[in-house]
């Protein structure tokens, strides 16, 4: 796609995209003149002089709030252990690694010695070499025992191209090796005549948690031999099994340790992680198995410079009047067009595809005003493109064809791209973790690597490019994930008593969450105890009763009504609010209008539209408390966690004006109640504090709403999850606690982890949430500080500084941090 001119305004899916004329911030001759990059020779400009030429026109240097110099690190050479096969050293080396990195070489001392162990280094820090080199060496001993099959291991990532572009790295290894290893991977994109093939004789399987879930473990006995013989699991990239998801991983990885022993194996476990906080009791979380840490990275590093970049405001004014932020989509465009102007190999990573096909579009249109050739180095990356599109792009940015790539975070996971001299991140990516994961995929063949965080109109993106500490000054994030969820752990015991009936001597392996639950799914006839075991009882296969990417729900397939043709699907927890009546939709590039929700049948009639304005879904949202686990003073006010029970119903959607978010009007909507069983974390105050804090009874609902607001804003950066992740309620005199009240629960049946992390550091989560508000310019709260994109209320009531003062009040009485 191409447009001729871009319009006065782009409307994305981050609201308004204000998109002015490009002004570049240094003379043509500056500019890098079009042809191959130079990226490693001399003349490439260091990291801190292309800075200076984005940060060099008019108004761009006061957009730069802080700068980071990180200076380059030596390696740390040692030497493989002496029982690792010399046909494997000989064939590393023959790759171009004379010598192993030292934590390289200290994994596979772990994992040869049969302890599981988890790498937990920074990105480009050769984390796979570190547990193939194991891997191969012991297929290797395998293919010489006289049983045929050999050793076997099995591979898993989170994204099929990952396990994808496994294989070719370890087809490229194990070259020199022969038949000795052989690599398939095994997934929903297998061909069926493959997949016997794959069972009988590949002894190196790759594959995702989903495939094992839905297709290995329920068909074990086909997979009999590759299981008996089963002497290591690779997990990758294993930060991201986090929340829901990584809770069902978790009990799918005991349902594979539980199967192995009745084979007769115990395979040792080898982790991939980008640098995580504790990795080993997450790993150990995740596994259920004691795993060895590897923390110290020992491999080299040029010097990294990084940006906090903040977009201006413009003249506009959206809700309530609060000024109007030139968005983070539209200052990466530009950001990408200058640095590809200036021959710099760059990535822009954004949070949506079509934020990635948004931003390589302006980005082209801008370089076609200086050179034809130009738009042609310019592109974007994103999940649903074909594989061979993929690699295309990836040959291309690799050699300098590409200059500049919009990306979203398929980009982010283990593909091996080197060579970048710079990364845009477009928005907070949520963590920490997936920060630096995106930071490092420049530098990645040792030279200087620029990276710049772009703020977006957000408490969280605002806080950080103007508290640089919070990034640079404090460890990433512990992963959170709870295997114990009864949510979680029901449906994989009854898919454990299909695979094989549960007997006592299984139930400590799935915790201790599993006595309880037994006598519930024999109530509920889904299990049946017979002598010393527990069967499955239904004819459908137990592997189907969850998703374990915890969607929830069938998903509402959206269909063009005039032609039947199926345009895609929505998430079920996300249907009522997104294609409700009347909401208008956009998919690929097109905007929709919802002409019928069919909730009996999960089906959304859509007709192609272009209506002047945006739909917002308003929703009403109770709360009660069933449990308070756990409960201590605030000075006169208490912080609990416990279970709760969330009763949300969407009531009505306000249609808004495209560039200045006006409210045109609001349309009833008539739909079912949800109900949530979940785990939050709240708090309390009493007359006495909202004295002290002098907000009296009519600044009291504005106060607790703002600071639910900014709280839910500001908890990603202490606990793994998005706000999208989370919900909120804020009660001026709750029923259960017969005091103001403020919840901020998980967003899941049965609560993700997150709730429980933030009760347990409260005081650190609160105050920064208070000085976040404080903190920000406007008069009476934006979505800087207190305004949700997805407030039910429509952002009312909210008092900025009601908030302030209540939360220093709770906060004098918050308890020492342990």
């Amino acid at each position: 796609m191409a447009f001729n001119h871009l319009p006065a305004v782009v409307h994305d899916a981050f609201g308004p995209l204000w998109v002015t004329p490009v002004t570049h911030s240094m003379p043509m001759a500056d500019f890098f003149t079009p042809g191959r990059p130079r990226a490693g020779t001399a003349a490439q400009p260091s990291p801190r002089a292309v800075l200076d030429r984005l940060s060099a026109g008019p108004g761009r240097a006061a957009r730069i709030t802080h700068t980071e110099h990180l200076p380059p690190r030596a390696a740390r050479y040692a030497v493989w252990p002496d029982r690792v096969r010399s046909e494997v050293i000989a064939a590393v080396q023959a790759a171009g690694i004379e010598h192993p990195w030292a934590h390289q070489a200290r994994a596979a001392e772990h994992a040869l010695d049969g302890e599981s162990v988890v790498v937990s280094t920074g990105t480009a820090s050769g984390k796979s070499l570190g547990y193939l080199v194991p891997v191969l060496s012991t297929l290797l001993d395998g293919s010489e025992a006289p049983n045929g099959r050999g050793t076997t291991s099995l591979y898993l990532a989170p994204t099929k191209a990952l396990a994808a572009d496994q294989r070719r790295a370890v087809r490229e290894l194990a070259d020199p090796l022969g038949r000795a290893v052989r690599p398939a991977v095994y997934d929903g994109d297998t061909p069926v005549e493959e997949r016997e093939w794959v069972r009988q004789y590949a002894n190196y399987v790759l594959t995702n948690p989903d495939m094992l879930h839905r297709s290995i473990l329920p068909s074990h006995p086909r997979w009999a031999s590759f299981l008996r013989a089963l002497r290591y699991v690779v997990i990758d990239e294993c930060h991201t099994y986090r929340g829901v998801f990584g809770s069902h991983v978790a009990q799918v990885l005991r349902r594979l340790r539980r199967l192995c022993a009745r084979y007769g194996a115990n395979p040792v476990f080898l982790l991939a992680s980008a640098t995580a906080a504790e990795p080993s009791v997450a790993a150990e979380r995740l596994t259920g198995v004691p795993v060895v840490e590897v923390a110290d990275d020992a491999s080299p590093r040029g010097e990294v410079v990084f940006a906090l970049w903040e977009p201006p405001l413009t003249e506009l004014h959206g809700e309530k009047g609060a000024p109007v932020r030139r968005t983070a989509t539209a200052e990466s465009a530009d950001l990408l067009t200058d640095l590809t102007l200036q021959g710099v190999r760059s990535v822009a990573f954004v949070r949506s595809r079509r934020a990635a096909e948004l931003i390589s579009v302006i980005a082209k249109e801008r370089l076609g005003e200086f050179d034809r050739a130009l738009p042609g180095r310019v592109a974007a990356y994103r999940g649903g493109y074909l594989p061979e599109e993929r690699r295309a792009l990836e040959r291309a940015l690799h050699t300098g064809e590409l200059l500049g790539l919009a990306a979203t975070t398929a980009l982010e996971l283990g593909v091996d791209v080197s060579g970048l001299d710079a990364v845009v991140i477009a928005g907070y990516p949520g963590t920490r973790a997936s920060l630096w994961q995106q930071a490092g995929r420049a530098g990645r063949s040792g030279q200087g690597a620029l990276a710049v965080l772009v703020a977006r109109d957000d408490p969280l993106d605002t806080f950080l490019v103007h508290h640089p500490e919070a990034i640079f000054d404090q460890p990433v994030e512990s992963t959170v994930l709870d295997p114990d969820n009864p949510y979680v752990l029901a449906p994989h015991l009854c898919a454990a008593a299909a695979e094989l009936p549960l007997t006592e001597e299984d139930l400590p392996l799935f915790g201790p969450a599993t006595v309880e639950l037994l006598p519930q799914l024999e109530s509920a006839k889904l299990l049946r105890r017979r002598t010393k075991a527990w069967h499955w009882t239904r004819r459908e296969r137990a592997a189907d009763l969850t998703d374990i990417r915890g969607e929830g729900g069938t998903p509402v397939q959206v269909v063009e009504k005039g032609t039947g043709r199926l345009l895609g699907t929505v998430d079920a927890s996300a249907a009522h609010t997104t294609v409700h009546d009347g909401a208008v939709h956009l998919h690929q590039g097109r905007t929709y209008q919802v002409k019928h929700f069919d909730i009996d049948d999960s089906v959304a009639l859509v007709e192609e539209a272009n209506p002047p304005y945006s739909t917002t879904a308003r929703d009403t949202t109770a709360i009660s408390v069933l449990e308070t686990d756990i409960e201590i003073p605030w000075g006169e006010g208490r912080l609990c966690y416990g279970s709760v029970e969330v009763t949300n119903q969407v009531v009505a959607f306000l249609r808004r004006r495209l560039i200045t978010g006006e409210v045109l009007g609001e349309t009833k909507l008539d739909l079912p109640p949800r109900t949530l069983r979940t785990r939050a974390v709240w708090w309390t105050v009493t007359e006495d504090q909202l004295d002290a804090a002098r907000v009296n009874p009519e600044q009291l609902g504005g106060a607790l709403h703002a600071a639910e607001h900014a709280s839910i804003g500001m908890l990603p950066l202490f606990a793994t999850c998005d706000r999208w992740d989370i919900g909120g309620v804020s009660i001026p005199l709750h029923p259960d606690t017969l005091l103001p009240t403020v919840f901020v629960y998980d967003g899941h049946p049965g609560g993700a982890g997150f709730s429980e992390r933030a009760f347990h550091t409260a005081r650190e989560w609160l105050t920064a949430t208070r000085e976040a508000i404080a903190s920000c310019e406007c008069d009476a709260g934006c979505p800087s500080c207190v305004q949700s994109p997805k407030c039910g209320n429509g952002n009312e009531p909210l008092h900025k500084r009601a908030a302030v003062r209540l939360l220093t009040v709770l906060l004098q009485g918050a308890p020492p941090a342990p």
